[in-house]
This record gives C-alpha cells, structure tokens and sequence, in this order.
C-alpha cells in the first residue's frame, strides 16, 4: 500500500460529525474517503461495493444495526477491510465488545487529528491500536480491595490495629469489651489469612490504613 492513498469509508449518524469528519480527511495527505453512510446496514454495505482499507464506524447508531454489529457483519462479508472504531464511548464494556466483534482500532472523537488519522494508518497497516484515552484506561489495573469481606465494625478495629492500637485501646473507644475486640480480630485474620496482629497491621498500612 506505499505510496498509495488509504481507502476510508465514514459510518456515523450525526450528519454534521460524519461530514465534519469527511472534510477533514479529503483533506489529508494520504487519505481518500470513498464512503459516508449513516447507519450499520448501510456501513457494511459500502465495506462491500467499496472494498476500503479502513471502515471508520461509530458504535451506537440508529435503526438496523448498530456499530458492533456492522463490525462483525464487514469482517464476515469483507474480511479484508480493517475497522477502525471512532466513538465518544470509553468504558470497557465498548472497548471490549468493538475488539472482539473485531475492530482493528478503536480511538475517542476527542482524541486530536493527528492521533485519528494515526491510527487510520495504522489499521490500514494491519496493525491495532487503541486512543491514548482508551490505552491510558486499559492499561490502569483494577486493584480490588483486599478489606472487602471484612464488616464494618471489622474494618475500623483494623484501621486502629493499623493505627498502633493495642486491644484495650482499641475496645476503649469503641466502648466495647476488650473479648469483643479479641473476636474481631480472630475474624480479620481469617479473613485476610495473616498470621496475626503484626502481620494484619502491616497489610492494613501497605493499603493506606492507620495513617491518619
């Protein structure tokens, strides 16, 4: 494909970001749009006739079918048009459903010109790449709580344990009996599965609690 103008096909249902969009590209260097459709049927029927390098397509669009699914229609029908997916839509759930129905790319309408048609290229290439927005969210790891099994009462004994309270301490200003206390921390570390008070504390502090 060197030395040749990318082959784009526009799928979006707001006339003036499709048409926006189109201006944009006709204007690059590089890019030849041969399509705009406002729908999904109508996306995959020009991926077809057309044969582009790149289907641009929005995911939610009205009537017919929707963006993951003319996505999953071209790669069935055009197998060799890469997908480029352009939407406001960043929670994974999006992400996650475009990829798999096979999306080669998948870039934000805030993401910059540059970064769009980038990645234009980069589909066209063979290549999968994701917006910065996207890529900055995908590669943040979910860190789950490693207090969520313990009650309420359970974690604010922890947060004192945390703290440097020792059992009487911690049973004062709780206002309850020292054996009381006693329990809630045999429940902690079976929970947590530590060994005991030092091991529990120092969990406790490496998650941020007992500092205050």
């Amino acid at each position: 494909m060197t030395g040749a103008a990318v082959r784009v096909v526009l799928a979006d249902d707001h006339p003036i970001i499709r048409d926006g969009l189109a201006a944009l590209l006709t204007a690059t260097e590089g890019i030849d749009v041969v399509g705009t459709a406002a729908g999904g049927d109508e996306a995959v029927r020009l991926s077809v006739t057309e044969r582009p390098d790149v289907l641009v397509v929005d995911l939610h669009m009205p009537g017919g079918i929707d963006g993951v699914e003319a996505t999953r229609a071209v790669r069935t029908a055009a197998p060799d048009v890469g997908i480029l997916v352009l939407t406001m839509l960043d929670d994974d759930e999006s992400v996650r459903a475009a990829l798999d129905a096979g999306a080669a790319g998948y870039v934000l309408k805030g993401d910059s010109r540059q970064q769009i048609v980038r990645a234009i290229h980069a589909v066209a290439a063979g290549a999968t790449i994701l917006g910065s927005g996207v890529s900055r969210r995908r590669e943040a790891p979910v860190v789950p709580d490693p207090f969520a099994g313990l009650t309420a009462r359970e974690r604010q004994v922890l947060e004192m344990l945390a703290g440097g309270g020792s059992t009487a301490v911690i049973a004062a200003r709780l206002g309850v009996a020292g054996k009381t206390v006693t329990n809630n921390l045999s429940a902690i570390f079976a929970k947590l599965g530590v060994a005991g008070r030092t091991e529990a504390a120092l969990l406790a502090r490496d998650h941020g609690l007992g500092r205050r």
